[in-house]
């Protein structure tokens, strides 16, 4: 049976970027979700979670490094992009079967390792979609198709995350592997082999080894890079925007793993809550862009900001008033019952960060693209979206320590102060002049 070429329509070509960026999303929701939380069933502390976790969006952060090889080392036979995202889809797989037999419990160096280099794989490829997105979606195509990617993500995330913990109580921990890679190899049979690629323009004759070309390019980006921020002033403060945290963000890493499966949720219940959150935010942050289109983006984007500061404060006093301070082994002989109103605050506390967090998530890209400069646009944007993730990754390292050594309560306040400083840099990130055409 003969596959057919889904990039040939425009229906095709929003299903294969869907799909693709669905192979992005069921990785980090496995890892994340699914696998963080049985790394804290089974014995692992808070501050070697918090590594895990931080681990996983590290490679996200340095993934434009990636770039220059992937339009340098191409092949026209076999398509500039679609040979890299085959490629890339292989390694997932085959650094997923690598990590399955390694106990997380007793190598989490190795364990965490392994699932980095994992990462490494996701990002190339996220680099490859993105570019072949760019050559064959027509400027009518892009917005509706961004917001297939997107979703694709998310909807990703749940089946990594929510999908595969209500399978393990039915299949086991080891056979989800086996799932994940599944339906990665369903996309790569089904999608991305069939795929025919339409060849790119001639591209410029490369001087020398290909790889010292493509090092060229990274010493070129990294130079684009500073004069970009060195143009305006509201340009090199939004790298300082962009370094620091955006609001709290504790309740969307390694904590709410953590605390989740101490306050006795079970992992139908893990599930439930990590499809609800990341519903509410695939919809907030939609919603974010369009409130911050309306009434204005910097005032919008503080509200936001200050709205995701309230969930982990609230939850911190509850935390407190009810005792619940220091993380509680899992072997601990006598374990603390959780009194259910804790349980329902965290839950709520949950919920309306998911609310708050994707209302910043979509008015804050926004406002990056505002503070851009057009004629660096592409290398001042991505160091900017790069910078984020490296605050993803920061964050969950420094909050399973916290939590270790000073308890939840102090490391959620912790977490809200830190995240209101960025808020004194807002009156100062003022959009570009626009140009009105003559």
């Amino acid at each position: 049976m003969r596959l057919p070429n889904l990039l040939a329509t425009k229906t095709g070509r929003l299903v294969t970027f869907f799909t693709l960026y669905l192979t992005e999303g069921i990785p980090l929701g496995f890892t994340a979700t699914a696998i963080a939380t049985q790394m804290r069933r089974q014995g692992l502390g808070p501050a070697e979670i918090g590594a895990f976790v931080g681990s996983l969006y590290l490679p996200w952060a340095f993934k434009w490094v990636m770039g220059p090889f992937v339009d340098v080392l191409s092949s026209d036979r076999f398509g500039r992009r679609r040979a890299w995202i085959i490629a890339m889809q292989g390694l997932l797989v085959l650094s997923l079967m690598a990590a399955l037999p390694v106990n997380f419990t007793t190598e989490v160096k190795l364990f965490t390792l392994i699932i980095f280099l994992h990462n490494c794989f996701a990002a190339t490829q996220d680099v490859a979609i993105d570019a072949l997105a760019c050559s064959v979606l027509s400027e009518k195509e892009r917005g509706l198709a961004n917001g297939v990617m997107f979703g694709g993500a998310y909807l990703g995330q749940s089946i990594g995350g929510a999908g595969v913990l209500l399978l393990i109580p039915y299949t086991g921990l080891p056979a989800t592997f086996f799932f994940v890679s599944a339906v990665i190899v369903s996309v790569t049979v089904f999608i991305a082999l069939p795929l025919k690629e339409p060849k790119g323009p001639p591209r410029e004759p490369v001087s020398g080894p290909a790889v010292a070309a493509a090092g060229r390019e990274i010493g070129r980006f990294c130079r684009d890079a500073f004069r970009a921020f060195t143009r305006s002033r509201a340009a090199w403060l939004g790298l300082v925007f962009a370094i620091m945290p955006s609001g709290a963000y504790a309740l969307n890493l390694a904590l709410q793993s953590n605390l989740a499966v101490e306050l006795g949720l079970k992992d139908s219940a893990i599930a439930r809550l990590n499809l609800t959150t990341t519903v509410i935010t695939a919809f907030c942050c939609m919603a974010g862009g369009w409130l911050s289109d309306r009434y204005g983006r910097r005032k919008m984007l503080g509200l936001f900001i200050a709205g995701t500061l309230l969930p982990g404060l609230y939850l911190a006093w509850e935390m407190s008033r009810h005792g619940w301070i220091m993380p509680v082994a899992q072997d601990q002989a006598n374990r603390p019952v959780p009194a259910a109103a804790l349980v329902t605050a965290f839950w709520v506390a949950c919920l309306s960060f998911a609310v708050f967090h994707g209302l910043m998530y979509g008015t804050r890209t926004a406002l990056m693209m505002d503070i851009t400069t057009p004629a660096v646009a592409a290398t001042q944007f991505t160091a900017y979206m790069a910078i984020f993730n490296f605050v993803i990754s920061y964050s969950a390292t420094w909050q399973g320590l916290a939590i270790e050594r000073w308890g939840y309560p102090q490391t959620l306040v912790m977490d809200s102060l830190f995240g209101i400083f960025c808020l004194a840099l807002l009156p100062f990130l003022k959009p570009r002049p626009s140009v009105t055409p003559t």
